[in-house]
């Protein structure tokens, strides 16, 4: 998408304006009408700035200038105008305009203009990504730790969807970290301060799911010599975690759909109904859709659940993560153990790379925790396989020797003079490959 958007219904205007900002290397597109930029803006988002004539056939540019900044009242507008005035003038900036420009107007002074524009709207976008990085530092803290792709998508998803009330179901492989992610949601909402309660619907016995799910009164059944507060209600005004969804029984998914549809519950034994206030959150590691047309799970639950979906990916689509999740489960495990990390050798690491990590995240944990007790790597079973990559020899080097970088970096904690000490390289060699692989030694820093 371009960075302006130009809009004047004179075809000459609009050419000699194009011309110009070639020259000047503004990237930007061009419409003859106001109901043509919108169109764009709905398929590809607002650009950085829009250039506007007031006077433009259907919607005005003043009109468009409304609907803009009800979008985003931070946007930058230009208006240009033949028939401006002073008035005209103060009210357009008064009403969110960035700038007034009227015609005839020298082409130097509406690149100035548009650059100054372009500039501040960048500066305001890093702002916000930085405000966004930083909150979602601040209440995920090193938990969920990476740097690849699909982790930065993670917690960009946590950060928008966190503070809102919508329901979730997590999909990922055993070990992912489904759980440490419903945490971050709920940390990271405004359901912070009261409970996050979690349930592994696979580990409750079917007699008596009900009762832990909703709570029983007294007398209700044999053996209930007390009344009971269930999962739901001790979740009131926070978080229900409900783990392996997939293993609740049938007859209890019908019940779960009405409590969620109607946020109403009774307990067993009970004609009382009690207003719920909670946000659950599901996880599953099946397809929840392939086991309702097979019959295996109730399909209007699974509608129900499936609000928003998260995928979390596996650790063998994230391997560039290895290092720094290990070097961060030493750190947790020698501090539970009162002993020192040990540092991890090139060869190990190499064995860490090349693991396809069937227990994912979770694995990586125990064999952090089993390298600090033991001082080696093992029992990482039959799933450890040579290197055989569709990349080029050239590309699995490049791939090993980056993450030695970085491992060393995190080691060091961003330290050049220490790394360089303990790859045994020179300065300028280390910054080359630095530069190389893209690697910025702030990122390591402690």
């Amino acid at each position: 998408m371009s960075d302006v958007y130009f809009i004047d219904d004179e075809s000459n205007i609009r050419i000699a304006i194009e011309q110009s900002f070639e020259l000047e290397d503004i990237s930007a597109e061009f419409f003859a009408s106001a109901e043509e930029a919108l169109l764009a803006i709905k398929e590809h988002g607002l650009p950085k700035v829009i250039i506007t004539d007031i006077c433009l056939p259907g919607l005005s540019g003043e009109q468009l200038l409304a609907t803009l900044v009800h979008q985003d009242p931070d946007i930058p507008v230009i208006l240009i105008t033949g028939h401006g005035d002073i008035s005209m003038a103060v009210n357009a900036l008064q009403n969110g305009a960035y700038d007034f420009i009227e015609k005839p107007f020298a082409i130097d002074r509406l690149i100035d203009t548009t650059q100054r524009a372009l500039e501040k709207r960048s500066l305001w976008l890093e702002n916000q990504a930085l405000k966004r990085s930083l909150k979602a530092s601040q209440t995920l803290g090193p938990r969920i730790i990476g740097d690849t792709e699909s982790i930065q998508l993670l917690r960009d998803t946590i950060t928008h969807i966190a503070d809102t009330d919508a329901d979730i179901l997590l999909f990922g492989e055993t070990g992912t970290g489904k759980e440490l992610v419903a945490r971050s949601i709920h940390e990271q909402s405004s359901r912070r301060e009261n409970n996050f309660v979690a349930i592994n619907c696979g580990a409750v016995a079917e007699n008596l799911i009900e009762s832990e799910l909703y709570g029983h009164e007294k007398g209700a059944f044999t053996g209930a010599d007390s009344q009971r507060i269930g999962k739901f209600e001790h979740a009131q005004g926070g978080t229900l975690f409900l783990d392996e969804i997939e293993s609740m029984p049938m007859q209890a998914q019908i019940r779960l759909l009405r409590v969620l549809q109607e946020r109403v519950l009774e307990r067993v034994g009970s004609n009382e109904l009690l207003p719920l206030d909670i946000r659950v959150i599901a996880a599953t590691k099946v397809n929840l859709k392939h086991a309702a047309d097979e019959g295996q799970f109730r399909a209007d639950l699974y509608y129900r659940l499936n609000v928003v979906t998260i995928d979390l990916p596996p650790l063998r689509e994230r391997k560039e993560d290895i290092p720094a999740l290990f070097h961060h489960f030493l750190l947790v495990a020698a501090a539970r153990y009162g002993k020192t990390a040990p540092a991890l050798p090139a060869s190990d690491l190499s064995t860490l790379l090349n693991h396809t990590w069937p227990g994912n995240v979770r694995e990586l944990r125990n064999a952090a925790e089993r390298f600090v007790l033991l001082g080696k790597l093992n029992q990482l079973g039959d799933s450890v396989v040579p290197v055989v990559s569709e990349n080029s020899l050239a590309e699995q080097v490049a791939e090993f020797e980056k993450s030695a970088i970085e491992h060393a970096l995190i080691e060091c904690g961003g330290s050049i003079k220490l790394t360089m000490e303990k790859l045994n390289l020179a300065r300028k060699t280390l910054y080359d490959k630095m530069q190389k692989y893209q690697i910025e030694k702030e990122a390591f820093k402690n």
